[in-house]
C-alpha cells in the first residue's frame, strides 16, 4: 500500500510532553464498531467492557537505555573524542548490544566508546540505518547495574527533542505492572493504568493477563519506503505463557472479549494465535507488520494511544478499525485538542 495513505497533519502543540495526572484521567476517544465516536476518559474503561472480558497488558520494563559519551581511537584521547549517543535496543549477549548511534556514520569497527565514568565499550560492527553492535568491557549483572545507574530513560525523539529526561520520567515512563526489564521504549497504552483502575476492572469481573514484548528503539524509526511492502520491522522478543494461552482460550470459549492494551500486546497475541483463533504459548521473536487487509485472530478490542502519521502503529490501527474510520477519528481528536503520542490520550477501538 502507498505509505502516503497514512499521512495526516498534526499541530505540534498537541504532542504531549507530560502525562495526565492522575494517569487514568487521560481522555479516551471510543471508536465503536459502527464507526460512531464517543468522548470519555480512561477511568471509564470498565463501563465500556463486560463482566467476563479479559484485559491483556504488556509487563515489560523500560531500561534507561540512552547512553551519552565520547568516541576515541587512541589511548589517551578519552576526554577529547567526538560526542556520541547510543540507544541500546537489543541485547545479543551478556556484554553485547545492538544500538542506534548518533552520529553513526563516524563510527567504525574498533572505535572505543567512553560512556560516562562507569561504562566503556568497543564498536564491533556498523550496520545499516544508524545501527551498531557494541561490546562492553563489563558483562552480566555488573553491566546491567551500570546501565541502570548511568543511563537515561529513552524518551521518544518528539519529546527528547523538546526537553531532557528528568527524575519525573523515571516513574512516568514506566507502567504500574512493569516487571521484566528489556524495553527501549514504554508500551504507552499501559501508562494510563492506575491501581484504582485495575481494582475497578477486577470489581466488574474483568480479568487481566500479562504478556511480555520488549519494545525496541526501532519503534521510533520512520517508514521511509514509499510502499508498505518495502518496509521491514525490527524483530522484538515476546513471550506468552502456557497459563496465559489457556486462560485466553477459556475466555474466548465462554464468549468473553479479549482486550489488548497497546499495539505491543496485540502483536504478541497475534503472533501466538493460530488461524483457527486458538492461542498457543510463544517465546521468541516477532517482526509482525500489520497493515489494512490483515485478518485479526486475537483481540476484539484495542486500547491504544494516538500515533504518528506514516508510522507502522497508525497502519496497525487502520487495519483494526479501517482507514477512513481512523482518519475521521484522528481528525475529531485533533479538532477536540486531544493530546498525542507516548504521554498523550488514548482511543478505545472496537474491531
Amino acid at each position: 500500500m502507498d505509505v502516503s495513505l497514512f499521512d495526516f497533519e498534526l499541530p505540534a502543540e498537541l504532542i504531549a510532553l507530560r502525562p495526565a495526572v492522575p494517569r487514568d484521567s487521560a481522555r479516551m476517544l471510543v471508536v465503536h464498531r459502527d464507526g460512531q465516536l464517543e468522548h470519555a476518559v480512561v477511568r471509564n474503561l470498565p463501563d465500556c467492557l463486560r463482566s467476563g472480558d479479559l484485559v491483556v497488558v504488556n509487563d515489560t520494563k523500560v531500561i534507561p537505555s540512552r547512553l551519552r559519551g565520547r568516541r576515541f581511537r587512541r589511548a589517551g584521547d578519552e576526554g577529547n573524542g567526538a560526542k556520541i549517543e547510543l540507544m541500546l535496543h537489543k541485547r545479543i549477549g551478556s556484554d553485547r548490544f545492538l544500538a542506534f548511534a548518533r552520529p553513526a556514520k563516524k563510527l567504525i569497527a574498533g572505535d572505543r566508546l567512553q560512556l560516562g565514568e562507569a561504562l566503556s565499550a568497543s564498536v564491533i560492527e556498523r550496520r545499516t540505518a544508524g545501527e551498531v553492535e557494541v561490546k562492553f568491557d563489563s558483562a552480566g549483572v555488573e553491566l546491567d547495574s551500570a546501565i541502570l545507574a548511568h543511563g537515561e530513560m529513552p524518551l521518544p525523539p518528539y519529546i527528547a527533542g523538546r526537553r531532557k529526561a528528568d527524575a519525573r520520567d523515571v516513574l512516568d515512563y514506566q507502567t504500574t505492572f512493569a516487571a521484566h526489564e528489556g524495553s527501549a521504549a514504554a508500551p504507552t497504552a499501559g501508562l494510563h493504568f492506575t491501581p484504582e483502575l485495575l481494582a475497578a476492572l477486577t470489581q466488574k469481573g474483568i480479568a487481566r493477563e500479562n504478556v511480555t514484548l520488549h519494545v525496541g528503539a526501532g519503534t521510533f524509526l520512520p517508514v521511509t519506503a514509499k510502499d508498505t511492502a518495502q518496509h521491514r520491522m525490527h524483530a522484538e522478543a515476546a513471550t506468552l505463557s502456557d497459563d496465559t494461552a489457556a486462560r485466553l482460550n477459556a475466555v474466548r470459549g465462554q464468549g468473553g472479549q479479549i482486550v489488548a492494551v497497546g499495539t505491543t500486546s496485540l502483536r504478541t497475541l497475534e503472533t501466538a494465535a493460530a488461524d483457527n483463533r486458538i492461542f498457543a504459548p510463544f517465546a521468541g521473536e516477532t517482526s509482525l507488520f500489520v497493515t489494512p487487509g490483515y485478518q485479526f485472530k486475537s483481540a476484539d478490542i484495542l486500547l491504544t494511544n494516538f500515533h504518528l502519521p506514516r508510522s507502522t502503529l497508525f497502519m496497525l490501527v487502520c487495519a483494526f478499525s479501517g482507514i477512513e474510520t481512523m482518519k475521521r477519528a484522528y481528525a475529531e481528536a485533533i479538532r477536540k485538542r486531544y493530546r498525542f503520542y507516548s504521554y498523550g490520550d488514548a482511543c478505545l477501538l472496537f474491531r
